[in-house]
């Protein structure tokens, strides 16, 4: 049992404590508790009584609670609440904008028990009765019901990868005898994922299907199935899952076919010839021979989108794409001064120990107040410390930074005297997020062409199957950049991955640096580098348009200089 997902229940036995207004003191327990683990390093998983409690902050209840997580999976007092509270409630929490209380007037008052009841109460103007709703309140509800019912039955690449990997290891390890490869959605790296795909070499299908229809973590769907197909669910990730069962010869075709993008494979790359055409004449021993077989260069599944990869494969001018190991440091990273989870001397060690040359800490500045953003003052004391790490971590060197809030109009929240004192700044937006393309555009151009701003962060604000992002013009805004020698991130959190890997290319054509953001608020989000890589592979990026891929000396430089012309 991670971390991360005990606190997770935790957090959910706050809400549902405070949805069904519990003494507030036992709520602000759990949601103390939940603060106090998010700062543990160590495994919960196997800790002691005795362990658990010598933690400041964790009681003897919520130690013997933990134990029982870790024993069960789950602890009483939230089974109780769960059993007490309809399954639609508690998806309601997750409602963007509303909270445990409203959700409960939601329930209570309008006897609403699923999404698709609360749905059609906004539609019938219910809702904007409510004492503490109003109209605004209630078409933000309809459009997030909205956006969760198109979303429903996918999840992040992040969630999906692991439990893909699993069942592939479990698969190989049911049939050994059989190839077994993973493709589809996964192996193409892309950012939302609602169906597992596998192709199984077998000469026995029939056999096959129902042996796989007898593994306990498949559930068959057996009107869905074909002879050479199974399809159910994969009962741990809850995904769609499909198993093509094909001859030994025709695997190599079979998953390249599954590993690879309709468009990919019927783009005519001579004489009106196909990807496809070919793997339907002939039977290829692997991928690589279909791509020699064209006379092309192999592509990665990553690049199979249909873009402008085979003309680059046909003239040996495939880019050689960016690896985590590249990376020399990690940028927009956020410690306890604002919302953080771990100190700035924390956030350093960790980042050194994990063999990177530097850190770039971007805590929130001071209109995200709810975020504890920075005032001044805290600003020159976090720069004070800055100065002291840096000489007792050297050579590791912790950068300046911040990330400045891009107001309404456009311009960051501190006056210059401030800004000059930064050695770089990533330029978000976190509020008034209802905007049309025309003002969502000219609030980042304002903010790029400000000669303070060094990096643009998450473009669209997006929170991938939480929150649409506000629609911009990405060539404008990247164009943008260009010209002002504004540097993009590439957020890396799984719930961001923004700037899109369908963008990457055309910033790359306009000349403009990518950097891997993790925008970590604790140490383990340092590891979500690795989502930020994948999404810079599929828009075929390079280390040498990668920012962070630079020494520790040359960013340094580049900052200075930076500063040095801004007039």
């Amino acid at each position: 049992m991670e971390n991360k997902k005990i606190i997770k229940l935790f957090k959910l036995a706050a809400e549902l404590m405070e949805l069904h207004d519990e003494n507030p003191f036992k709520v602000r327990s759990y949601t103390n508790a939940v603060g106090v683990l998010e700062l543990v390093e160590a495994p919960l998983e196997g800790m002691s009584q005795n362990e658990l409690e010598s933690m400041q902050g964790v009681g003897k209840g919520i130690a013997a609670k933990i134990i029982e997580i870790n024993t069960t999976g789950s602890f009483e007092e939230l089974d109780q609440m769960l059993a007490a509270t309809p399954p639609g409630v508690v998806e309601m929490l997750r409602i963007k904008g509303i909270g445990p209380k409203k959700v409960r007037n939601l329930w209570r008052e309008l006897g609403a028990e699923t999404v698709e009841e609360l749905l059609d109460a906004c539609e019938q103007d219910k809702v904007s009765k409510l004492k503490g709703f109003g109209a605004k309140t209630q078409e933000n509800i309809k459009q997030a019901l909205l956006f969760t019912q198109e979303n429903r039955g996918k999840l992040l690449y992040a969630e999906a990868e692991a439990g893909a990997k699993e069942l592939h290891q479990l698969l190989k390890e049911a049939f050994p005898e059989a190839k077994v490869e993973l493709v589809g959605q996964v192996r193409r790296c892309l950012e939302i994922v609602d169906e597992l795909q596998f192709v199984l070499a077998t000469d026995n299908p029939l056999i096959i299907q129902q042996e796989l229809s007898g593994l306990k973590e498949l559930e068959w769907n057996e009107r869905a199935s074909g002879p050479f197909v199974w399809r159910g669910q994969h009962k741990v990730s809850q995904l769609k899952t499909e198993i093509s069962l094909v001859p030994t010869e025709a695997f190599a075709n079979e998953v390249m076919i599954a590993s690879s993008a309709p468009e990919h494979l019927v783009l005519a790359y001579k004489d009106e010839k196909n990807l496809l055409s070919l793997l339907r004449d002939e039977n290829f021993a692997s991928e690589e021979e279909v791509y020699k077989a064209a006379g092309m260069a192999y592509v990665v599944p990553e690049l199979r989108e249909g873009t402008n990869e085979l003309e680059l494969a046909l003239n040996s001018k495939l880019p050689k794409l960016l690896e985590l190991s590249d990376l020399k440091g990690i940028l927009h990273n956020h410690s306890t001064y604002s919302d953080g989870a771990h100190t700035l001397e924390q956030m350093a060690t960790f980042c050194r120990d994990m063999g990177y040359q530097y850190l770039g800490i971007s805590d929130h500045s001071k209109t995200a107040s709810y975020a504890g953003g920075l005032r001044e003052g805290d600003v020159l004391r976090q720069q004070r410390e800055i100065d002291e790490l840096n000489k007792k971590l050297a050579p590791f060197k912790i950068f300046k930074g911040i990330e400045s809030d891009i107001l309404g109009d456009g311009s960051l929240d501190y006056d210059e005297d401030i800004l000059r004192t930064f050695d770089f700044i990533v330029a978000s937006v976190h509020s008034s997020l209802n905007m049309d393309e025309k003002k969502a555009t000219s609030r980042l151009i304002t903010a790029i062409e400000n000669p303070y701003t060094t990096m643009l962060g998450h473009p669209t604000g997006r929170l991938l199957l939480r929150r649409e992002g506000y629609p911009i013009n990405h060539r404008m805004v990247i164009e943008a950049c260009a010209a002002n020698n504004v540097i993009i991130e590439i957020n890396s959190n799984p719930w961001r991955l923004d700037l899109d890997w369908r963008w990457v290319q055309y910033a790359l054509e306009k000349g403009v640096m990518l950097s891997i953001n993790p925008d970590a608020h604790h140490t383990s989000g340092y590891d979500d580098m690795r989502y930020g890589v994948l999404v810079g592979r599929k828009g075929g990026l390079t280390k040498e348009m990668t920012f962070n891929a630079r020494s520790v000396e040359e960013v340094e430089k580049y900052f200075r200089n930076r500063k040095e012309n801004i007039k």
